[in-house]
């Protein structure tokens, strides 16, 4: 399957290629770098490329790990400490996702948070007993419920800190129906509202998956 090895390679040249938010003009009291796309994007990277570092070299805590100014920067682009560590921890301990993959998620989180939320947060994240469980099924497939309001509430802003978007079990749902962490992000808040807008989305991906593997045969 070559769909979501090109979308991603596709994500990947539309962050390369910043400027990213030309109708949108930034709430600038909620940043605190400068206005080019580039410069966020650069400075996150050398974000998360020091926080592996400190990782490995021990430092395995959200709240010991950033600095003051680090949380501010992070805030500015709708992010939070937590999320960072949670992609940082993955990173170190399973190999995914990926650096570039982090970006991406992180980049459709700050277009959500200027374009939808006018750079504001919310308020308090939604409780995890409010999420639907592991074992919730929708159109047959286990977890299928729990992923969309996790990549809601990633959308949002909302997801509780002992929660990730992308953790292992989205990862083996997503692998399962061959779709990108980043692809089902957009494809969420593409939906809004209309959840057999998802539905079909990832059906027809899994069942396009289910004939590739049968004609490989």
């Amino acid at each position: 399957m070559t769909t979501t090895v090109q979308f991603i390679e596709a994500l990947s040249d539309s962050i390369n290629e910043m400027p990213l938010d030309n109708d949108h003009v930034p709430v600038k009291e909620n940043r605190n770098m400068n206005d080019e796309s580039r410069d966020w994007v650069e400075e996150f990277r050398t974000l998360f490329d020091r926080k592996v570092t400190v990782y490995k070299n021990g430092i395995q805590n959200a709240g010991a790990m950033f600095s003051k100014e680090e949380e501010d920067f992070l805030r500015s682009i709708g992010a939070t400490p937590q999320e960072i560590f949670d992609f940082v921890e993955d990173w170190c301990g399973d190999g995914t996702p990926d650096p570039e993959t982090t970006l991406a998620i992180t980049k459709l989180r700050r277009d959500y948070f200027f374009q939808e939320q006018q750079g504001q947060f919310p308020g308090n994240p939604i409780s995890e007993s409010e999420f639907p469980s592991r074992s919730a099924s929708l159109a047959g497939l286990e977890w299928f419920p729990r992923i969309i309001e996790k990549a809601r509430a990633k959308l949002r802003g909302e997801l509780p800190s002992d929660l990730m978007y992308s953790c292992g079990g989205d990862r083996r749902f997503l692998n399962k129906v061959n779709i990108d962490p980043v692809e089902f992000l957009q494809t969420v808040w593409e939906a809004g509202d209309n959840v057999d807008y998802i539905v079909k989305f990832v059906t027809d991906r899994a069942k396009l998956t289910r004939s590739n593997v049968v004609g490989d045969d």
